[in-house]
């Protein structure tokens, strides 16, 4: 995988975190809401960055989709809860491949998103995971 292609996959990814927050948002308990207003905003500022990134590696950043498959129904807040942490394990999937496709400063980034969403993943779950980002890859 090149590096254009593990950002490119990395927006692909924000844009689904950022459609997913939504969700979240709507659906999250009074006091967790600032917790779901905070990765909210995180993933839009990632988002943003990986955009120009892409431009700067060359490519046509990849485009949000209208809307997002959810990967199980969200009713109530303990269901945003959930989808909150697989939204996180997710991104730091992507974030995964970008650092091992990634050099220099792009690849510090990487790494950087990676342990953010993992920590939040962690606040979300409530329990850690051995390898963030290779979790779900097992």
């Amino acid at each position: 995988m090149t590096a254009l292609d593990a950002a490119q996959a990395a927006l692909a990814a924000e844009h689904a975190a950022v459609y997913g927050y939504g969700v979240v948002g709507g659906r999250i308990g009074t006091e967790r809401r600032p917790e779901a207003r905070a990765a909210y905003e995180a993933h839009r500022a990632r988002r943003d960055a990986l955009r120009r990134t892409v431009r700067d590696l060359g490519g046509t950043p990849v485009a949000a989709e209208a809307a997002y498959a959810l990967p199980f129904p969200v009713a109530d807040p303990a269901g945003a809860v959930r989808l909150a942490a697989v939204l996180e394990d997710r991104v730091a999937g992507v974030y995964s491949d970008l650092v091992r496709a990634a050099e220099g400063p792009m690849r510090r980034e990487a790494a950087a998103a990676l342990r953010e969403a993992a920590v939040r993943a962690v606040r979300w779950r409530g329990s850690d995971v051995i390898f963030p980002g290779l979790a779900e890859r097992v």
